[in-house]
């Protein structure tokens, strides 16, 4: 196995302004800090940067989360609404359990990163076991994350987590670990209970 990317990023796509300019401003912050910690791997996967009209998306989509250290999530409502984004969440899960048999992991691989909270909770996926780091705050007023104070500290958090698993990682890797042979699973059932249809009394 050849690493080739430090994060995977799994994110729902926006087409307005305030989903968009997030994203891309956490792209930004975080290659900007990464990118001392790695030889010659990609900071980042971001399909939007890395994938194009003709690819095999499945198959891309599952190499380059195996070929990944880590996983970013961008956490929202849409987030888990969206079949294909808990697919990419449910498959380094996978990952995840392979990579406990060959080192000890210091964390998680999964980094949830929440922009925007369900008005009821955190699904117990995003706010369970592990570190996640929230940036509700955040707004378009917000400015350039990688010079804010604001969110420094937490960007550092999730550079130092991924340089661990990348350490640990190119350390412990099997030889004949091939991410060819990676596939994705089914699209995992809902993340919440669907409540029972209201009927007018």
């Amino acid at each position: 196995m050849t690493i080739r990317h430090g994060c995977f990023f799994s994110y729902a796509h926006g087409q307005h302004a305030y989903m968009s300019k997030f994203k891309n401003d956490l792209v930004d912050a975080l290659k900007c800090y990464l990118e001392p910690h790695f030889d010659n791997e990609n900071e980042l996967f971001v399909d939007s940067e890395q994938l194009g009209g003709g690819d095999d998306l499945d198959s891309k989509i599952a190499r380059a989360l195996c070929e990944s250290v880590c996983m970013i999530v961008i956490y929202t409502p849409k987030y888990e609404a969206h079949g294909y984004t808990r697919r990419e969440f449910a498959a380094m899960q996978l990952i995840e359990a392979e990579r406990q048999q060959w080192y000890t992991l210091p964390s998680h691989l999964i980094i949830p990163v929440i922009m925007t909270r369900h008005p009821v909770s955190l699904p117990p996926q995003i706010a369970g076991p592990g570190m996640y780091v929230d940036f509700s705050r955040y707004t378009l007023a917000s400015g350039d994350l990688k010079a804010n104070p604001d969110f420094i500290p937490d960007i550092e958090k999730i550079v130092h987590r991924i340089a661990e698993h990348y350490h640990c990682l190119k350390q412990s890797t099997p030889p004949e670990h091939d991410c060819s042979r990676f596939v994705l699973p089914d699209i995992p059932p809902e993340w919440r209970a669907i409540p029972p249809p209201h009927f007018p009394r």
